[in-house]
């Protein structure tokens, strides 16, 4: 992590460091005797950005020694077919994680599809289960990749100000199921008042400038301000939009290039904050890091670990 002069939270520092150190994990394992750790993902149907992302996570998965498999539908598979795949999987002693890559297409319901995978192979953190182990503090809880890569920023970021997290104000803006939600219950098992802020908020600019932890999750470019950030403050931005970018011209096709930017305004919000993530560069490269943390949790529980 880099924070300093430019008071960057360096994600894809981090990141590499939490694979470095999946990768040894994964290695003590098979020193011991015990199986790779092994992550299946499966795909439903074409779609470009789902195939890069899923590419990415397997790729990652091989750089750490797990065995991977890739499980692909096509596009018009049916619930059952798609039920059929993972229920192979959940008897599979092979497989530790087994990942569905959303969205799904419009005839899947992706609510049974993610309770149908076996609570300890829950890799991505969805299953109720999980949600209701993390709501309770069991150790055993897997949490979803994205805000536990955002808690440990979080950790670090305070630990490099000299602060500790106890007592402080944290605010979530956004409170969806997979961020949101799941980040408020991991700032809470650190001891912080937080407030889960949304799109309802009586002045949302006055209860961000209140905290001394920000996180952002609503997916709309550059909404919080500068001036909304307490000075010192912790900002985490979840947010990863495309917006037009005129100043950059246009591409080989003639079209207007774009720019990605997060739920921060990151040129105003920079003066005031302690310390905060760019987009990109900033929580992105930890969720993945933080899914293979997770395999290979679920594998050294398999054997014993």
């Amino acid at each position: 992590m880099q924070i300093g002069a430019g008071l960057r939270i360096d994600g894809a520092a981090t990141a590499a460091s939490a694979r470095a150190a999946v990768a040894r994990g994964a290695a003590a394992l098979a020193a011991r005797g015990a199986p790779a750790p092994g992550l299946a993902t499966v795909l439903v149907g074409e779609d470009p950005a789902s195939h890069v992302y899923v590419a990415s996570k397997q790729k990652a998965a091989r750089e750490a020694g797990f065995h991977s498999e890739r499980h692909l539908l096509s596009a018009d598979a049916t619930q059952d077919e798609l039920l059929r795949v993972i229920a192979r999987l959940n008897a599979d002693q092979a497989i530790h994680g087994i990942l569905v890559q959303l969205p799904l297409p419009r005839q899947i319901d992706s609510g049974p599809i993610l309770d149908a995978i076996a609570p300890e192979k829950d890799v991505d953190g969805f299953h109720p289960i999980n949600v209701g182990r993390l709501a309770t503090g069991d150790p055993r809880a897997i949490a979803p990749c994205t805000p536990a890569g955002a808690m440990i920023l979080i950790r670090e970021a305070a630990a490099a100000l000299g602060r500790s997290l106890a007592g402080l104000d944290a605010v979530v803006i956004g409170r969806s199921n997979i961020v949101g939600k799941p980040m408020a219950q991991l700032l809470l098992a650190e001891n912080m008042t937080v407030t889960i802020a949304h799109s309802r908020t009586r002045d949302l600019p006055g209860t961000v400038r209140r905290a001394d932890v920000v996180i952002a999750a609503v997916g709309r470019p550059l909404m919080v301000k500068g001036d909304w950030i307490k000075p010192g403050a912790i900002v985490i931005d979840v947010g990863i939009n495309r917006i037009p970018a005129p100043e950059l011209g246009l591409d080989a096709q003639g079209r207007e290039k774009t720019r990605l930017v997060g739920d921060v305004d990151y040129a105003g919000a920079l003066a005031r904050a302690g310390a905060i993530t760019p987009v990109p560069g900033g929580v992105g490269p930890m969720t993945i890091a933080m899914l293979m943390a997770n395999t290979l949790a679920a594998a050294e529980r398999a054997a014993g670990a």
